[in-house]
């Protein structure tokens, strides 16, 4: 069933409760990838369009201990966030209160305020992660529509998202969690044929629903990263050094046999004898590895395999990088699937988040694909099949035709 959006509610003179995801990378109090905020400006934009007021809220990093909130405020991204729509952000360095409180209630139409971090809360009791059912109302209290944008966390069952929506009558999606549930929901789910998923990354692990899930999905796996060496290995070839998960090997095989002939696998790989920016490399044939050499990247063969199955796809899913790509010299693989997607004809090309994401983006490939996934965790929990907490809590658009 098809979800609400903010486009279904009447929004004039309400005050309009949106969870975004500004979980940005910092250093030194400075945002280093503004992405996820920009990603929200649609969204933010078209309510303030509507006439109405807004509330943001959205948690940052990990909060555990009370020298966290030194670090972890989201003063800097109310800032940011202030100069990209060249208007006042209110920015109230509490998440309940009389201070916030009197602030939400002073608020004019086409006002924005923004509360500090959800996860401050954390610190009592996990207030925010485990969903405290008091914390969730009283959230919700604050408005009178939530509007839900914040697809990085949709797989978690918080008090900022599933909390306040259960307590809140109107729940809608944003425009950004709109394309995160159309684009990898209908991808996986509605593909257009032929369907080839790329996976990489470093651990089998970590992806074991995903592929399972795809191998009854996907018309093509393209296995690589680190994880490819687990399947390498099951095939009995001299792996070396590269990362492997050996508790994985006979699971591995056995996905190799059920994929019969699905799960295509590295031919050739980068070498080198350590893990280092710095280290010295050869490309070889993967059943040719010396055995004091560490894979830390796919090779040209590869590339020139992964070209010919993708010939023809209409829809490409792709998690994972193909190597240690923060390496530039172990960043070919990872650049060369990004170039392979740019230029495939007629395809919706989707990228599940992550480093996959971030590659893209560093690459220069951000405006080359139908759609980049801002949520890493929701995202693979999503081409796993499982329902989302968050996407799930959003009301449905009835088909009665009476509501």
């Amino acid at each position: 069933m098809s979800k609400k959006t903010i486009k279904d509610v009447q929004l004039t003179g309400k005050t309009v409760l949106i969870r975004v995801d500004f979980n940005v990378p910092m250093k030194n109090g400075q945002i280093t990838d503004q992405n996820r905020i920009v990603q929200a400006l649609p969204t933010i934009k078209y309510v303030l369009e509507q006439k109405a007021k807004i509330v943001l809220f959205s948690h940052l990093g990990r909060v555990e201990k009370e020298e966290d909130k030194l670090t972890n405020s989201l003063a800097p991204v109310a800032k940011r966030l202030s100069e990209l729509l060249a208007k006042p952000v209110l920015f109230i360095n509490e998440t309940r209160g009389p201070k916030l409180e009197a602030a939400v209630k002073n608020m004019k139409v086409g006002d924005i305020l923004m509360f500090e971090n959800t996860r401050f809360e954390d610190l009592n009791g996990k207030a925010e992660s485990k969903n405290n059912s008091e914390l969730g109302k009283y959230w919700a209290s604050l408005g009178d529509v939530f509007v839900n944008d914040a697809f990085g966390t949709a797989h978690r069952a918080h008090a900022s998202n599933v909390g306040i929506a259960n307590n809140s009558d109107e729940v809608v999606a944003g425009f950004l969690m709109e394309k995160e549930i159309k684009f990898i929901g209908d991808a996986v789910d509605h593909p257009v044929r032929p369907f080839v998923a790329i996976l990489g990354g470093a651990k089998v692990s970590d992806k074991i629903s995903v592929i399972e899930n795809l191998l009854t999905k996907a018309d093509k796996i393209l296995i690589c990263g680190a994880m490819a060496y687990t399947f390498l290995k099951a095939q009995g070839l001299e792996i070396g050094l590269s990362k492997c998960e050996d508790d994985y090997v006979e699971f591995a095989k056995s996905l190799l046999e059920k994929g019969r002939g699905k799960l295509i696998l590295p031919v050739d790989h980068a070498v080198a004898l350590e893990f280092s920016d710095q280290a010295t490399f050869e490309v070889v044939d993967v059943d040719k590895t010396p055995a004091d050499r560490m894979g830390l990247d796919i090779g040209p063969k590869t590339i020139a395999l992964f070209k010919k199955e993708l010939q023809g796809a209409k829809t490409v899913v792709w998690n994972g990088p193909a190597g240690v790509f923060e390496f530039a010299q172990f960043a070919y693989g990872t650049k060369s699937i990004c170039q392979l997607l740019a230029e495939l004809p007629n395809a919706t090309t989707v990228i599940g988040g992550g480093d996959s994401a971030a590659a893209a983006i560093k690459f220069g490939f951000e405006n080359q694909f139908t759609h980049i996934s801002t949520g890493g965790g929701a995202s693979l929990e999503y081409l796993e099949g499982k329902e989302l907490p968050g996407v799930a809590a959003i009301n449905d658009v009835c088909c009665c035709g009476r509501c």
